[in-house]
């Protein structure tokens, strides 16, 4: 990580969460950037990662700490993550499924590519849309949302809805990572910084 790296801002956490989650935490950095078609350099990373990622690697997975973290998470939020995958697993099984990683444009790919790279689920939010901080808080019926100040974005792991997702007039997005309990900070670091570092600059492209 160097200063020119976008900064990390840790998510307020509502204390009935931190209670019975402890070590879960949600951190966003707001970085310039559209959504558009992946450059070349971005396809072509998710064209190696595709041949990385095969069968043996696919079996391996769940043994990796990092991987095995969310797993226990989703366990604990309630979730079967045999049947509601996390999101690398996700991934890698559409991997298995299409015989590589498609291209779906920014900021999908970069998103997709700092998930595959460090294990950690990284979402965008249209950061015109996010009024006041971040926060992980809980509805009326328990479930995990991601708020703002104006109220609920999306429950955790989901994708953000239209209100919130960005669009062809987004000029600067959140870029936001869920740190599973027993995850060490650098590797939620470095997924934000390898998603940031893969979104092209504002007329770069």
């Amino acid at each position: 990580m160097t200063d020119a790296d976008p900064e990390l801002v840790a998510a307020a956490v509502d204390p009935l969460v931190a209670e019975e989650h402890p070590g879960l935490r949600v951190w966003s950095a707001v970085v310039a950037a559209q959504p558009g078609r992946s450059p070349r350099e971005l396809r072509d990373r998710l064209r190696g990662a595709s041949d990385r990622w095969r069968g043996a690697q696919a079996i391996a997975l769940r043994t990796r700490p990092v991987p095995w973290a969310y797993r226990v998470l989703f366990r604990h939020l309630g979730l079967d993550p045999d049947v509601t995958r996390t999101p690398i697993e996700a991934l890698v099984l559409e991997r298995m499924l299409d015989g590589g990683f498609s291209s779906h444009g920014l900021p999908a790919d970069a998103l997709a590519l700092a998930t595959l790279e460090t294990g950690v689920p990284v979402l965008a939010l249209d950061a015109a849309k996010v009024s006041g901080g971040l926060a992980l808080r809980l509805d009326a019926g328990g479930r995990l949302l991601l708020a703002d100040a104006a109220g609920p974005i999306a429950p955790l792991f989901s994708p953000p809805g239209e209100a919130h997702a960005p669009d062809r007039r987004t000029t600067a997005m959140h870029l936001v990572a869920v740190q599973a309990p027993g995850v060490e900070d650098i590797y939620v670091e470095e997924a934000v910084w390898t998603a940031a570092s893969a979104l092209p600059t504002m007329g770069a492209r």
